[in-house]
């Protein structure tokens, strides 16, 4: 058996959600009629207490809407030198919005609200590129899943409105750390001007992912998204996913949760183990030794039927999810200590 936690956008549908994209309502989304993909989108605006929402092929999409949306030409964008923004949307924010980044070096991609003040840039110096947006990720990807104590984001979000700068959220894992903090979207709704929210990750669609946030925004969104190709039809069989996901996958991300420390427990002692990073949520990243290569790891794990991925030269990262049960960890355990 091939144990796959490459990611948790491997997951297939279950046959409960399979059923519901089966029974969906469909229209045509370019005119606005798909009624699934309208009852999906209310449903995760009214969640985040915003007004509108937008369904998008991914999240990379919804970040790069979001970016162009509030930036103009020659912007620039505050982010943590790990951000998926930065590392794994193809230089999306110079293609699509002609904007800069400014990369700060934050606590596992985690910035404090002092960081983003003495990164603004003075706006009547002509050498600089004028700040407009500041974007936050949570969880944070390269930081292995950790999140963000909501003080922190309140205090950056201040530190946005004394500066008139945008605040956006990457939030392709977001449930992941409200169900580990106890808070609620709509607190997060309150701090950020657009969030991204994945479905095809820890929530387990085939695809799609939300751009949340005003009517205003998310009108500028829909003609950005028909500009880039990203406009679709009958839509609504994915959108019925998204749906049943959000009232049946998100309690159930602590289960993956679990499963993940108990990898590091498993990790913990085996020879070719140098560190093991504080595993928060669902993301597993693990230090070799600097003799050993990810990359030949990962291929030593293929063979021996576990999937996981390079996350540096010597960093190897797993994720949890929704396939990966109980009976997949006793088989992990089994195959990673023999390639101890």
């Amino acid at each position: 058996m091939f144990i796959d936690l490459r990611s948790d956008t491997v997951t297939k549908p279950t046959q409960a959600m399979k059923e519901a994209m089966f029974e969906a309502e469909v229209g045509d989304d370019v005119f606005g009629d798909d009624s699934s993909v309208l009852a999906l989108e209310q449903k995760a605006a009214q969640m985040f207490g915003k007004e509108a929402a937008i369904f998008c092929v991914s999240g990379t999409m919804t970040n790069q809407l979001a970016i162009r949306v509030h930036t103009q030409i020659g912007s620039e964008v505050i982010c943590d030198k790990y951000s998926h923004i930065y590392l794994y949307e193809g230089g999306g924010v110079a293609l699509n919005s002609l904007s800069s980044l400014k990369l700060l070096d934050g606590d596992r991609g985690r910035l404090t609200a002092q960081q983003v003040r003495d990164a603004i840039n003075n706006p009547e110096d002509i050498h600089q590129p004028i700040t407009h947006l500041v974007s936050l990720e949570n969880t944070m990807n390269k930081g292995g899943g950790c999140f963000y104590n909501i003080s922190d984001i309140q205090a950056i979000k201040q530190v946005c409105v004394e500066n008139n700068l945008k605040l956006h959220l990457d939030g392709a894992r977001i449930f992941n750390a409200l169900v580990e903090t106890g808070e609620s979207p709509q607190q997060y709704g309150e701090l950020f001007d657009t969030i991204s929210i994945c479905l095809s990750k820890g929530l387990g669609c085939p695809v799609g992912s939300l751009l949340i946030g005003n009517k205003d925004d998310i009108k500028k969104a829909r003609r950005i998204r028909k500009a880039m190709g990203g406009g679709w039809r009958q839509a609504g069989f994915l959108a019925a996913a998204g749906t049943y996901a959000l009232d049946n996958h998100i309690a159930r991300l602590r289960d993956d949760h679990l499963r993940a420390k108990q990898i590091g427990s498993i990790l913990e002692g085996l020879p070719f183990v140098e560190n093991i990073y504080p595993i928060d949520t669902n993301i597993v990243i693990f230090e070799l030794p600097k003799t050993l290569l990810a990359s030949d790891f990962v291929e030593k794990a293929k063979e021996s039927g576990l999937g996981c991925v390079v996350f540096g030269k010597h960093l190897v990262r797993f994720v949890t999810h929704l396939d990966f049960s109980d009976t997949h960890l006793s088989i992990f355990e089994d195959k990673i200590k023999k390639i101890a």
